[in-house]
């Protein structure tokens, strides 16, 4: 089956976001985890044992989904989200919990939907806040 078919319910029930809007946010949970599980292998090399979770906070998802975009659409990032449907942090939420809602995703006593409202502003994330690197001239 395909993604589509999988989330028909989902894309019925909030046509706001495209099908790529929901493929992304699994994509930036999956970049996400590996991220955290990284930052975790380092802080038990430095001697600060974390939690062993693969959960991810909605601030955590929200970065990594800025990350994710940034490094995938570059100066285009915000193009792209806008034209999904994703406008700010709290689309990333909406969506997060329409997967919630259908199943495909699990939630814990601690996540809210609020987790995700105002994490930062798009403008600021995707337009002002990018460096373009550049290679340097041997």
């Amino acid at each position: 089956m395909s993604l589509r078919d999988d989330l028909s319910g989902v894309l019925a029930r909030d046509p706001r976001y495209s099908i790529q809007a929901y493929a992304f946010v699994f994509e930036a949970l999956e970049f996400t985890k590996n991220q955290k599980k990284r930052s975790q292998g380092r802080s038990r090399r430095q001697g600060k044992v974390p939690a062993a979770s693969r959960h991810v906070s909605g601030r955590e998802l929200c970065e990594g989904a800025r990350q994710l975009a940034l490094s995938h659409y570059g100066l285009l990032a915000l193009m792209v989200l806008n034209l999904w449907g994703i406008r700010s942090t709290s689309d990333i939420g909406t969506i997060v919990y329409n997967l919630i809602a259908s199943g495909d995703l699990e939630k814990t006593p601690n996540d809210s939907r609020g987790d995700f409202d105002n994490v930062y502003d798009f403008e600021t994330a995707f337009r002002r806040e990018y460096v373009l690197a550049l290679d340097e001239v041997a």
